[in-house]
């Protein structure tokens, strides 16, 4: 779908059919505060471990990161590694699905650059 026929189609739609906008169903998706940016920070190394991520989004809750790492997981954004060594530890990073989010990060970083 172009620009142009998505356009035409958000202002040419009917409510009902609205609702399987992709736009809107990607944003009920991605809903709360925290998953974008986790994201986002996923995408700057290949793995993270849980404290590494809580280092670097300081603002989070032990009880937030883990609950929005596991939304993650379940619709198969991040993939959580577990190695069962001593001490034990898990790793974080995204899956393929995950990662087809650079280049939205590379658009919202122009907008920024641009309008802020």
């Amino acid at each position: 779908m172009t620009y142009q026929q998505y356009m035409e189609f958000i202002q040419h739609t009917s409510e009902s059919i609205f609702s399987e906008c992709p736009v809107r169903k990607t944003l009920e998706l991605l809903n709360g505060k925290w998953k974008l940016i986790l994201i986002y920070e996923l995408s700057k190394k290949n793995s993270y471990r849980f404290g590494e991520l809580r280092k670097a989004i300081p603002t989070i809750t032990n009880t937030m990161l883990t609950s929005t790492l596991r939304e993650l997981e379940e619709i198969d954004i991040v993939h959580r590694e577990q190695y069962n060594e001593i001490p034990p530890h898990v790793e974080y990073s995204l899956t393929e699905k995950g990662k087809s989010f650079f280049p939205m990060f590379f658009e919202i970083a122009k907008w920024g650059e641009k309008y802020l």
